[in-house]
């Protein structure tokens, strides 16, 4: 699948940059997604978050540089350590050891292979979802700053004073639901509104979203079922579907009607 052949391309420039810099977002150019969703779909699919696997291997190789007789003070440049005792804390956060001491012979290493992704057969449990045209409309809420990058899920703690402030300012408009809307790229805003064309009281924010093909997946509110959740989404739904995730961006709808239903719209775009 073209899906899986991108995200391998994606992970084969990172490994052979491992010894220099590596760009996210030529790393999401390949995968042919946004940096947000990249770095999303790889902490799902992977089960780390994609800056610790990238630790990992570069942790892995030097090791092996190690043993071939490299200076500790070469291997620790190579990999982007800026100093020794960086390098030290690093590599005995993996292999419980100095590298000095990997050096020597009979020395015990732990090695973290590079992943490839393939096609595993899956889908005995259905996974429910529709897709949505809707067009651009804008929303009126408080927000958090948050770097939701090297996350497996947004966590927004808003204290019980900003959550009735947006409730009861949406209960004078006109509205259905609660969103929670993520917009950003490696790091962005979390907003906690609702669909209106009321003025912005003080203290809120409001953002246009544009008009956007979405794929929604209903769920039951919790924060380990939306876990589950979404990594069914980019494991099993996504490599099958006919779309591909576009916009640094995603929503959660909360129904008000149900406090335990809400549903996560993913913006998406046909497959060429």
């Amino acid at each position: 699948m073209d899906w899986i052949k991108h995200m391998n391309s994606a992970v084969s420039y990172m490994e052979e940059n491992l010894a220099d810099e590596i760009s996210i977002e030529k790393a999401a150019q390949l995968a042919q997604c946004s940096q947000y969703h990249f770095q999303r779909m790889f902490s799902y699919i992977v089960g780390i978050p994609l800056s610790e696997y990238v630790r990992r291997r570069r942790i892995t190789k030097a090791a092996l540089d190690l043993q071939n007789g490299d200076k500790v003070i070469d291997v620790a440049l190579r990999y982007g350590y800026e100093s020794p005792t960086a390098f030290n804390r690093a590599f005995q956060a993996i292999h419980g050891i100095s590298p000095s001491a990997a050096q020597k012979s009979d020395t015990s290493l732990k090695a973290f292979p590079p992943i490839s992704l393939q096609i595993t057969v899956k889908g005995v449990q259905q996974i429910d979802y529709r897709i949505v045209e809707k067009d651009a409309f804008r929303v009126v809420g408080i927000r958090k700053e948050v770097s939701a990058s090297e996350e497996d899920f947004i966590i927004v703690d808003f204290s019980q004073g900003e959550e009735d402030s947006v409730i009861n300012f949406l209960m004078c408009q006109e509205y259905d639901n609660l969103l929670g809307l993520f917009v950003g790229d490696e790091s962005g805003h979390y907003y906690f509104c609702g669909e209106t064309d009321a003025p912005v009281p003080e203290g809120m924010f409001e953002v246009n979203v544009p008009k956007h093909t979405w794929a929604v997946f209903p769920g039951v509110r919790g924060h380990s079922d939306a876990e589950i959740l979404f990594h069914r989404i980019y494991t099993e739904w996504l490599p099958a579907a006919d779309y591909d995730l576009v916009s640094d961006m995603e929503m959660e709808v909360h129904s008000k009607t149900n406090n335990a239903a809400y549903e996560i719209w993913l913006p998406v775009e046909k497959r060429k």
